[in-house]
């Protein structure tokens, strides 16, 4: 492809220069602080927790709840919380340092299959760098066409919906709006499965004794997003179910769980940090755990899985914890999201 439109050949001599004819792939994870200072975590957490997909009720009654009580004390224990895991060499948190690895080795897959003619970044829906500025990026790199891509396996309301609309608010302001597709959840893709069934079988073979059970914990939500058509749950058991199914285990081997209880209401059960200790209390004495909803490890896993719930599962009585990490840069696992990709470019390019 031309990166100079064929039609400005014959265009007057003050027309404006105009890149086109590639296309972009953009992969977008949920967000991180710039910093685990006081300010930096207040301003990422006031775009978090502000967000109505994110937290859906009234803002009459949630905002003023959120900017004099919560952002006045959460800010403290959120950053002591990101400086236990924080990378201090690189300055940034794991997500950010993850996502990078992640989103070089896309633009190396992309260049062997498509040469110049895919372009691949990155964006965070909260925090830095914005989905706005890398979708400008795009646009001012010469993409007429973007696959907007969120890294999550399955959909929900709070993460994939909030990912896409801020992709598309993005594109309010451009002139020249580029063709866009948004890649579906690939929860129950098989190469993403197998790459998924891979990392246990690695971590369980590096083991002298294997646990009793594997916990596969995914992040919560409100069990009324359930009741209100959400199919994040459904989606999460899939998961889970063909994960076994590939291990060849049965339903002994394997419970699913759902961690990050925030605020008053029901959440979707049972909740990772009680059932970790009622199965240490059940004799369940040795479990590995790992957190398939993450495509990236941040801290969600390694300082509230590897950290808070570990200490339940101890202090119930428990002897062993292994954490399995997320699936990261794995090779396997980007090949599968490289799969997902060359999938939702048909008819685009090649």
């Amino acid at each position: 492809m031309n990166t100079d439109a064929p039609a400005l050949t014959h265009a007057p001599a003050d027309h404006p220069r105009v890149k086109m004819g590639k296309v972009g792939v953009l992969l977008a994870n949920l967000g991180t602080p710039d910093n685990y200072d006081y300010w930096s975590m207040r301003r990422y957490l006031n775009e978090f927790l502000s967000d109505k997909r994110v937290i859906d009720y009234s803002p009459w009654i949630w905002q003023p709840l959120l900017q004099l009580v919560i952002l006045t004390k959460r800010p403290f224990s959120s950053g002591a919380a990101y400086k236990s895991i924080w990378n201090h060499e690189a300055g940034e948190s794991p997500l950010a340092t993850i996502t990078k690895e992640q989103t070089a080795k896309m633009k190396a897959l992309m260049a062997e299959r498509y040469g110049d003619d895919v372009v691949v970044d990155y964006c965070m829906r909260y925090g830095n760098p914005s989905t706005k500025s890398k979708v400008d990026e795009l646009v001012a790199q010469g993409c007429t066409k973007i696959l907007f891509f969120p890294l999550y396996p399955q959909y929900a309301g709070a993460t994939s919906a909030t990912a896409c609309d801020q992709f598309f608010r993005s594109l309010e302001n451009i002139k020249w709006q580029p063709q866009v597709r948004t890649v579906e959840p690939y929860f129950a893709n098989p190469l993403y499965i197998d790459a998924l069934a891979q990392s246990i079988e690695r971590a369980y073979a590096e083991m002298d004794v294997k646990p009793d059970l594997l916990v596969t914990s995914y992040h919560g939500v409100p069990k009324r997003y359930l009741m209100e058509g959400d199919p994040y749950h459904c989606q999460c058991q899939k998961t889970s179910r063909l994960l076994k199914e590939r291990l060849g285990w049965d339903d002994t081997q394997i419970v699913t769980t759902f961690q990050s209880k925030f605020g008053p209401e029901e959440w979707l059960q049972p909740y990772t940090v009680e059932e970790v200790a009622r199965l240490a209390e059940q004799g369940k004495k040795r479990i590995a755990i790992c957190a398939p909803a993450f495509s990236a490890d941040c801290i969600e896993t390694l300082e509230e899985i590897n950290e808070e719930i570990r200490e339940s599962f101890e202090e119930a009585g428990g002897e062993s914890f292994t954490y399995i990490p997320c699936l990261n840069d794995d090779d396997a696992h980007m090949q599968a999201l490289a799969t997902v990709v060359d999938d939702n470019l048909r008819g685009w390019i090649g």
